[in-house]
């Protein structure tokens, strides 16, 4: 299937991981989702709550315990270590940056700025005692019944 080829017109994505590796999957495909003539939504739940986090968006991190895809295999028990996330998390960002890809910071201001819309989820926000000013800007907030009705009309859906 081509980008001539897509009959949807929206795209559902519920991110509930809050990780840096995390966080890109669900926003690059809901920032390239309006080039192709499609409307987007991201439903943010439990730990993927972190991503839209104004104290943390800018400073996820990636464990490398339990995570055998890591290019450099980290046995769990060198995993544990302290200082182990920071050198994993650190060895991602260059990769980014050496790649030239977008960070989250911008991702999220692209998904904006495209009309992307970010829902936070209302019960995992109660559940967590997280509050609304927590959050970044522009996000809006509802529970299963607002990204359902979304989905509802003709949507691809996507969880991560």
């Amino acid at each position: 299937m081509t980008e001539d080829t897509i009959t949807a017109e929206k795209l559902g994505i519920i991110a509930s991981h809050g990780s840096l590796d995390s966080a890109y999957m669900p926003l690059i495909l809901a920032t390239t989702a309006p080039a192709l003539g499609m409307e987007a939504a991201i439903f943010f739940t439990f730990y993927g709550l972190e991503i839209l986090k104004k104290d943390s968006y800018e400073h996820l991190k990636i464990a490398p315990v339990a995570n055998p895809a890591m290019p450099i295999p980290i046995p769990n028990i060198v995993g544990v270590l302290p200082g182990m996330t920071a050198l994993a998390t650190h060895m991602m960002n260059d990769w980014i940056s050496k790649a030239g890809i977008a960070t989250i910071p911008e991702l999220l201001d692209l998904a904006l700025e495209e009309d992307v819309r970010l829902i936070a989820c209302q019960m995992t926000m109660d559940m967590m005692g997280i509050d609304k000013d927590e959050l970044i800007d522009g996000v809006e907030f509802g529970g299963a019944a607002t990204y359902l009705g979304y989905i509802s009309e003709n949507a691809v859906t996507i969880a991560f």
